[in-house]
């Protein structure tokens, strides 16, 4: 054999060893970097998608929004699958604060809830037509214009859920006309809630909450399945801190519901104004209590 064809041979034998894959290698680096989601996904912040309108005004169905899994610290319902067995108590844990936007996981349930928390451990809270009242004193309400919000298909203003709110604004755009008011906790976290009149769970009797439990209501106070709800889909009452899975941040974009296999209608379903929104709420620090 000669000198060059052993050297072709030789650049063959490496060329053919370059070539061969690592399926093990490939496999694992897929596998660390699922995990990596896995975690960052459980621990430190995952998105969110709102699917129901009992947190109207401020979320709408088809707002995505971010969660900080790290905000009240970690539990059972952290992880992103849930799986692990329910336990009590959390590890670095804190209280939500008055006001805190939360996502929970139900008593007996899998599924993952958006509400607001409103009464704390030691609380004394009750409903009086629909006005909270914390420890004997009522939470402030103040009546606010209608909000004028446009009509989309995540926002169709049914006439089941808005009878008779159905309308147009001076463009002639169609909108819905919603009943505002300003409620304002008393450690100064103001909000805006819909009150659509005089309903069933509009009076709850007074409730002690016990040590390490949060009662929790929904903005669209007439349409959450919050805590003043006994039913499967309700919460059946006060909530035990472990089953909150962390804190709503802000909206990073929402769609109004027209997005089809058209790629064009990947950017026009875009609602505007809405991304980077903040969902901590507004405070007065001179009315905290």
């Amino acid at each position: 054999m000669t000198l060059e064809k052993a050297d072709d041979q030789a650049i063959k034998s490496k060329d053919s060893k370059k070539e061969k894959t690592d399926w093990a290698g490939e496999a694992k680096s897929i596998g660390l970097l699922l995990l990596a989601v896995l975690a960052f996904h459980s621990l430190v912040a995952k998105p969110f998608y709102i699917p129901s309108v009992s947190m109207m005004p401020g979320l709408l169905v088809g707002d995505r929004l971010i969660v900080s899994k790290y905000a009240y610290g970690w539990s059972w319902a952290s992880p992103t699958f849930h799986v692990l067995p329910r336990m009590e108590g959390r590890l670095f844990g804190s209280l939500p604060e008055r006001g805190d936007i939360v996502i929970l996981t139900p008593k007996d349930q899998s599924s993952d809830y958006i509400k607001r928390v409103i009464g704390l451990p030691g609380d004394t809270l009750e409903l009086r037509g629909g006005q909270v009242f914390l420890n004997g004193v009522a939470v402030e309400q103040e009546a606010q214009p209608d909000l004028q919000l446009p009509i989309d298909a995540n926002a169709p203003c049914g006439s089941r859920e808005f009878p008779g709110l159905r309308g147009t604004n001076a463009a002639g755009d169609a909108i819905c006309s919603l009943p505002i008011v300003r409620e304002t906790l008393p450690n100064g976290v103001s909000y805006d809630i819909i009150d659509l009149g005089p309903q069933m769970t509009d009076d709850v009797e007074p409730v002690i909450i016990p040590e390490g439990f949060v009662y929790l209501l929904g903005d669209n106070r007439d349409l959450s399945a919050d805590s003043r709800v006994a039913s499967p889909l309700g919460l059946n009452g006060t909530i035990p801190w472990e089953n909150i899975g962390g804190r709503a941040e802000f909206i990073t974009f929402s769609l109004d519901g027209t997005t089809s296999l058209n790629p064009i209608s990947w950017f026009t379903s875009f609602r505007s104004g809405r991304a980077g929104t903040s969902l901590r709420p507004d405070r007065d620090d001179s009315a905290a209590e």
